[in-house]
């Protein structure tokens, strides 16, 4: 499995106040699929809307990872999960405890 180094983070206003306890959320993002990933998009489960692409200008190749940082100053474990590929197929997942897994893996 190719393991790509990049950090990856998120700073998004999500109207937030930042918690004297809040810290950053890291995970490794694993591309199990035979497309490449070109946008995760990640938001909390209480966002009605989808925040900025986490990995904008870059794209995350078939069967490799990524570590991705989220620094949006929240203390929730609890996301939604949007991915895009190079085709412009989307999957989305919902109310997934990154915190827990530690990885959140793209499976076609």
């Amino acid at each position: 499995m190719n393991i790509i180094k990049v950090t990856l983070v998120a700073a998004f206003a999500l109207g937030f106040s930042t918690a004297a306890y809040a810290q950053d959320l890291s995970f490794v993002l694993k591309n199990k699929t035979s497309s490449e990933v070109t946008a995760l998009q990640i938001s909390t489960v209480s966002s009605e809307s989808w925040e900025e692409n986490l990995i904008s200008g870059y794209v995350l190749p078939a069967g490799n990872q990524v570590d991705v940082s989220i620094a949006d100053g929240a203390s929730v474990c609890e996301y939604d999960i949007k991915v895009t590929f190079g085709d412009g197929s989307e999957i989305e997942d919902r109310d997934i405890n990154l915190c827990d897994l530690g990885e959140y893996t793209v499976h076609e």
